[in-house]
């Protein structure tokens, strides 16, 4: 297979020199050529983009600062690396150079090999540091594949330790804490997260004793003292990290007893002093709960835990969360369906949802239609200034609508 070649993009006024480079350049490298700031921009937004950019700083009009500001302003673009040509060997104007995002200085006149040198040494560069890159993203990706993992497994414990029976509901916790976050507003980072964290919300049940959970009788005062005590051994068992998952993790196994009047445990929280998981993760706990077979009584239909929510919205539970609950509940109760409780091994525990369509990127925005041209006059009107920023913008968002 045939290693594609970098494209370079030299922009430079003298056309004699921009021949040059592009003899030197053509042999190795797919080389585009640009004589104004207008067709660089342009060009640099373009498909396929330029892998580096020669730029001459000492153009007519517009200089090569301005358009390596402009660049270096766009997302789009910013990263391209850009070498100045210049005729300058003053420090300040290198300096100046450099300080805006430049990688290299070429001084003029050009000598073919150097410039060609200088061409490889930064393309290796960039070879080396999109390895880098990739190696750094791949292993970030395996890490937090390895932690949800984790967070699964230990979900299972749980579940495991509290019964006997072997059923879903890891999978089914995580799905209706994405779509209650889901239904509540919430950025879809956070309702990711909100469906890894869930399932280990009542990882404190480890603390219990095993018979006291699957007692099917009223629980004595001092065995309902232990269970109380399972939010803050969650806590414990999860402990207190830098990192946002578990952080969140933490929160919502710590908070998820704590109720909007201030009568739930452990620290009788009220209102808003409640996080917002932890009144997310009460409903999906009194959802899954009620909905669920338990030592001490069969499950109950869906109608009546709604009913039972709807009930104690504004003591138990954030009225908002409840609206967002009742909004979220077709999608709740297909999940439910769709991970009902059987016996047996689980082996697959992706939260994954299978065939989920991607969500449709929005469209880009039109480029602005540019300025009519001022009316002719008997002298030749001076050449307005080049809004290099608004152009730059402006081809930013046709690539984009491009694609």
């Amino acid at each position: 297979m045939t290693a594609k070649r970098a494209r370079i993009l030299a922009v430079d006024d003298d056309s004699d020199l921009l021949a040059l480079m592009a003899k030197a350049l053509g042999a190795d490298y797919d080389a585009d050529t640009a004589s104004d700031a207008g067709t660089a921009i342009e060009k640099a937004f373009g498909s396929p983009q330029p892998d580096l950019i020669l730029l001459d700083v000492e153009m007519p009009d517009v200089s090569g600062f301005e358009v390596c500001r402009a660049l270096k302003g766009e997302p789009v673009t910013a990263d391209i690396p850009i070498i100045f040509l210049t005729g300058k060997t003053e420090a300040q104007a290198q300096v100046e150079g450099l300080e805006l995002g430049a990688v290299d200085y070429i001084t003029k006149p050009i000598n073919a090999k150097v410039l060609k040198a200088r061409v490889r040494l930064h393309l290796a560069f960039i070879d080396r540091r999109q390895e880098l890159e990739r190696m750094v993203r791949e292993r970030t990706e395996q890490l937090e594949r390895s932690r949800s993992e984790l967070i699964k497994r230990l979900g299972r414990a749980m579940e495991m330790h509290e019964s006997a029976a072997v059923g879903n509901r890891v999978l089914r916790v995580g799905q209706y804490a994405k779509l209650l976050a889901q239904a509540s507003g919430a950025k879809p980072q956070v309702c990711e997260m909100m469906q890894i964290a869930a399932p280990i919300y009542d990882i404190g049940k480890l603390g219990v004793p095993a018979e006291i959970l699957r007692k099917n009788e009223k629980l004595s005062a001092p065995d309902w003292e232990r269970v109380k005590r399972h939010p803050a051994l969650g806590a414990e068992i999860i402990g207190e990290h830098d990192d946002p998952l578990l952080k969140l993790a933490r929160q919502i196994a710590l908070t998820h007893h704590e109720y909007w009047d201030g009568s739930g445990y452990p620290h009788s929280l009220k209102g808003e002093a409640i996080p917002w998981p932890g009144r997310v993760m009460a409903v999906v706990d009194a959802f899954e709960s009620m909905t669920t077979t338990q030592f001490y009584r069969s499950p109950k239909s869906v109608d009546d835990a709604t009913y039972e929510i709807e009930k104690f919205a504004g003591k138990r539970y954030d009225p908002k969360i409840v609206e967002a609950f009742k909004r979220a509940l077709a999608a709740m109760q297909k999940v439910r369906e769709t991970f009902a409780d059987s016996l047996g091994d689980m082996i697959n525990l992706d939260f994954a949802p299978k065939g989920a369509a991607p969500a449709a990127k929005p469209a880009a925005a039109k480029p602005a239609a540019a300025p009519a041209a001022p009316p002719a006059k008997p002298a030749p009107p001076k050449k307005p200034a080049l809004d290099l920023a608004a152009l730059a913008r402006a081809a930013a968002r046709k690539a984009a609508k491009d694609q």
